[in-house]
């Protein structure tokens, strides 16, 4: 090509992460994680002890839910720990992109265990059994109590990470689950209705698949590098045709490099000339602040009548 290409707009002093430039930095989030996963290893074990012991198929089910989200909880944890790892030259974005995997594995992970759980509860369900009531309630609303706390821990992050989501909903879900479970129990003491244990087990396994389907989907994205949910591309690309000396932007991609960042590349058309540093930093600065992007990258052409092989939207 005989036309110029600069490249700059790289603006990482502040560096905030996050939709909005919010930063929730997941060093944050480290003792909030080792307290998750202690809670819940010691109430797992009680639950799967006491479930056996009552014979209450909905205790084993939320114990072997519980048994998941201590995997992910560590999963998670691991991924945070991992991105904040420095770039290397093979990884030149570090391993930023691990606390994707970690998202997309809890949501997988999570949608076959139910599917374990599922069957069980079926088979139960053909052939009811009596239960210890008052010790599947007393247990049950223990795990209101952990689950209650673990998810408190990550509520302040939920709404900027999806890693950090992934855990919250896990807690939030099965602290609403437990509250189910002390229900059927109630209930199973009044009326003596054995089916309510197994069809509770079921209604576990559907909260589950609803809260998950939301993460799978969205990690699911991430890792094949669409523009994140909360970004309108159009609108982004409508900011950058509106700058001043722009005549057309083209090769535009916004990509998640993390679960709290955010990068963008594109091509600007600009006859008038290069329009210096402080031009592509106020672009940059503005992107950060109106879009929650927050590593950009510009690359200026001058001559629009010398076309770019990227220029056509099908061209990658």
């Amino acid at each position: 090509m005989t036309h110029s290409h600069d490249h700059a707009g790289h603006s990482h002093a502040g560096h905030a992460h996050g939709p909005g430039g919010h930063v929730h930095a997941p060093a944050d989030f480290g003792t909030a994680f080792a307290v998750g996963i202690g809670l819940n290893t010691a109430f797992v074990v009680a639950e799967a002890i006491f479930g056996y012991a009552s014979n209450s198929m909905a205790l084993i089910a939320d114990a072997g839910h519980n048994l998941s989200d201590v995997l992910g909880l560590v999963v998670a944890w691991i991924a945070v720990i991992l991105s904040k790892r420095p770039p290397s030259p093979r990884y030149t974005y570090g391993l930023r992109g691990s606390s994707i995997l970690a998202a997309l594995f809890n949501a997988v992970f999570l949608l076959l265990a139910v599917g374990a759980i599922a069957w069980e509860a079926i088979l139960r369900l053909f052939n009811p059994e009596p239960v210890a009531e008052l010790t599947v309630i007393a247990v049950a609303t223990t795990g209101i109590v952990v689950n209650g706390i673990t998810a408190w821990l990550f509520a302040s992050g939920r709404k900027d990470d999806l890693n950090i989501r992934g855990a919250y909903l896990h807690m939030a879900a099965d602290a609403a689950v437990s509250a189910g479970v002390v229900v059927a129990g109630l209930a199973i003491m009044a009326t003596g209705w054995l089916w309510l244990d197994p069809v509770t087990s079921l209604v576990i396994v559907a909260v589950i698949v609803w809260g998950t389907w939301g993460l799978l989907r969205e990690s699911m994205a991430m890792s094949l590098s669409a523009v994140p949910a909360a970004i309108d591309p159009a609108a982004v690309r409508d900011f950058l045709g509106k700058r001043a000396g722009v005549v057309q932007v083209h090769d535009l991609h916004i990509w998640p490099m993390s679960t709290t960042e955010i990068a963008l590349t594109c091509h600007l058309v600009m006859p008038s000339g290069q329009p210096g540093d402080a031009f592509l930093f106020e672009i940059s600065q503005q992107l950060k602040d109106n879009f929650g992007i927050h590593h950009t990258t510009i690359q200026v052409e001058i001559d629009p009548s010398s076309e770019c092989a990227l220029a056509p939207e099908h061209i990658v």
